[in-house]
């Protein structure tokens, strides 16, 4: 996580500040074997990954304070 949000410090030359990170990194930080197990697609894998992406987008943005 401390590696992400020095990535992110670095947004203004990358664009990639932690609500990026957390869109590319969530699904694969915050696994789902639900998704994996019954195959969801469409809307309901959408609304999975939009729920992970927002848990480590707090989770990059409070890092000082959970670590």
């Amino acid at each position: 996580m401390r590696h992400l949000l020095r990535m992110a410090s670095h947004s203004g030359q990358t664009n990639m500040h932690a609500r990026n990170l957390a869109i590319v990194w969530a699904p694969n930080l915050l696994r789902s074997k639900d998704i994996e197990a019954t195959g969801f697609n469409g809307t309901a894998a959408f609304m999975e990954v939009r729920v992970q992406s927002i848990v480590v987008e707090f989770i990059l943005t409070h890092v000082e304070q959970l670590f």
